[in-house]
């Protein structure tokens, strides 16, 4: 089940604001204890490069070496709530064992009405990612499926938690595999200002060891996209700043300039000008929290502003009743995620190739659907990874079949750890070999799904 199309690479568009300006003005903030209540939930959150991280970025893009050097913008999307992936990614060839357990929620055969879209003649996208088709077609999007999470938990909490921090069974974890790659990267020690964005929460990825200038710096800029949140955050940092403080006797005026540098930064930052912000090709995002925030994502790495790594959500996958696959809530959802991918992809035209999408889920969905025509808590499930260097159009799977003796326990078995496919994604796109203390206890097994950054 592997194929291979390579898709083709427009010229680059230059960034809205210039990253030398950008990085001068946030380089001077200092610590703002912000309240993560302050920030909207669509807000990804980010981390940003060092002036010294991008100035080795530019030498290897200019022809020169280090090895040192940061590798792709990565853009980490988390389907929370167990995404139905028989659903998303339909194995119809399965005949049978597919369609006999769930008589009221599958999606036909490529063909026929609301049919799947045919990927390599046993798989089919969901008719509602139509607009990531052209993208598998073109080479740029790769398919996993039987991956995930490999304990056996079907708690969201805990298999939320045990997925972010990178060691399943282990609760004992105190930091992410986001941050552990963050603070073991080759470059890590270079870096005065890499920020951590806090939106409605903090994913469990990407808490741990960073410096707590970087996990508290990106709560102090609001990128502009709605003017009432907008207004709403400044008001609240102004009474922050308002509040009567013990004065610091040895530099008593220490907070109002602080408080001065933070409102400058955000004056800054609204130089991108997000509510004017024309995505390349006429495309639109959906108009919702999760195609804002990737959005916000785009319009950054665009701007050559030094983003490293984002994280967006999309939640309300937990479709125990009336799924409604086909013209139901599963469905809408499916929908939002394709047409936010697709948007995301026709808007980065040019900017791919140094772009990395993955998305991944808690776990799956049963096989045999249940009595109020939903699907309860699975195992095995699918990941799509998206950008110039996935070895694209292929459905990459050790299929383990949906035949009864197959299952585990009545779900479909995992074969594919997703570590495997996020440690492949950092040592070859993201140019750090730290894989064993980034995922400690694990020994990664190269899968050969993404090419090697040079």
């Amino acid at each position: 089940m592997h194929s291979k199309l390579n898709g083709n690479e427009s010229p680059a568009q230059t960034g809205d604001i210039n990253r030398r300006e950008f990085m001068a003005a946030v380089g001077t903030v200092g610590v703002l204890g912000a309240s993560r209540s302050l920030l909207p939930s669509w807000m990804p959150r980010m981390a940003f490069r060092s002036p010294q991280q991008m100035a080795q970025a530019d030498l290897s893009n200019s022809g020169g070496s280090s090895s040192n050097s940061p590798g792709d913008v990565l853009l980490c999307i988390f389907l929370r709530g167990g995404i139905d992936g028989l659903s998303a990614v339909v194995p119809f060839g399965e005949g049978g064992n597919y369609y006999d357990a769930r008589p009221t929620l599958s999606v036909a055969e490529p063909g026929e009405r609301s049919g799947a879209l045919d990927l390599n003649g046993y798989f089919g996208l969901h008719p509602a990612l139509a607009p990531i088709r052209d993208i598998y077609s073109e080479g740029d999007l790769l398919v996993i499926h039987a991956a995930g999470l490999t304990d056996p938990s079907r708690s969201h909490f805990d298999a939320m938690r045990f997925m972010e921090l990178g060691t399943p069974g282990s609760k004992s974890t105190t930091s992410g595999w986001l941050a552990r790659h963050l603070q073991s990267a080759a470059w890590q020690n270079l870096s005065p200002f890499r920020a951590v964005g806090m939106g409605a929460m903090v994913p469990e990825s990407l808490r741990g060891p960073i410096s707590p200038l970087s996990l508290r710096s990106i709560a102090d800029f609001h990128f502009k996209g709605r003017q009432d949140e907008l207004r709403q955050l400044q008001q609240s940092l102004s009474s922050i700043y308002s509040i009567d403080t013990p004065t610091d006797q040895a530099n008593p005026s220490a907070l109002s300039q602080q408080a001065g540098m933070v409102f400058d930064t955000i004056e800054t930052l609204q130089g991108l000008d997000a509510t004017n912000y024309r995505p390349n090709n006429g495309v639109t995002y959906p108009d919702s929290e999760f195609g804002l925030g990737l959005q916000q994502v785009a319009q950054l790495a665009k701007a050559d502003v030094g983003l490293e790594v984002a994280c967006v959500d999309l939640g309300g996958w937990d479709t125990h009743e009336s799924q409604g696959t086909l013209d139901g809530y599963f469905n809408q959802l499916l929908t939002e995620l394709g047409n936010g991918l697709g948007a995301f992809y026709a808007d980065m035209e040019g900017y791919m190739s140094n772009v990395t999408v993955v998305t991944m889920s808690e776990f799956g969905r049963r096989v045999q659907e249940n009595g109020s025509q939903g699907t309860d808590h699975g195992h095995g499930n699918v990941m799509f990874v998206m950008g110039g260097g996935a070895k694209g159009g292929q459905v990459y799977s050790d299929w383990p079949t949906l035949a009864p003796e197959a299952l585990n326990d009545g779900d479909l078995a995992i074969t594919t750890d997703y570590r495997d496919v996020l440690a492949e994604v950092i040592s070859k796109r993201l140019n750090n070999q730290a894989l064993a203390q980034i995922f400690p206890g694990h020994t990664v097994t190269d899968l050969g799904l993404l090419e090697q950054r040079v």
